[in-house]
């Protein structure tokens, strides 16, 4: 399996963020959406990858963009993660159960392993992949890249 291409409609999810709020991928059919996988929790790396998104987020909402932190971990360790971390803007979604599905339905869930990709998937307002790419895990996805792309579409 490989990563979702660009120009697909991406399949839509509903999955429960750190609070236990259930998110519908559909509710922001009005605005870019940046789907940002980490593949664990209480990682450096992974905590850097939602820094940036939190740390980004008026950014992103001048660019009409939603950016929502997914990996495999349940909802109470997401929400002691985002706590530990002071993420209160961002949305941290489980795919806990089914283990790894939506992970698995963009193409980047890593059987072997039981966790996703490091990956980053940006939606149209259409939810159409705009931008899809797995990053190398030891590395913090470039937000440079990220706003790049967001600025990029509709033009």
């Amino acid at each position: 399996m490989s990563i979702i291409e660009v120009g697909k409609e991406a399949p839509g999810f509903v999955l429960k963020d750190q609070l236990g709020e259930k998110v519908n991928l559909n509710e922001y059919r009005s605005r870019r959406v940046i789907l940002c996988f980490h593949p664990l929790t209480w990682t450096g790396i992974c905590a850097r990858q939602m820094q940036a998104l939190e740390e980004n987020v008026k950014t992103f909402t001048e660019l009409a963009a939603v950016a929502l932190g997914l990996s495999v971990d349940s909802v109470p360790c997401k929400d002691a993660w985002a706590k530990n971390l002071r993420i209160t803007q961002t949305k941290l979604l489980s795919d806990f159960w089914p283990h790894g599905a939506v992970a698995e339905s963009y193409g980047i869930f890593r059987e072997e392993d039981g966790y996703s990709e490091r990956a980053v998937i940006i939606l149209d307002e259409e939810g159409i992949v705009r931008f899809a790419k797995v990053y190398p895990m030891r590395k913090v996805p470039n937000m440079e890249e990220i706003l790049s792309i967001l600025k990029g579409i509709g033009d």
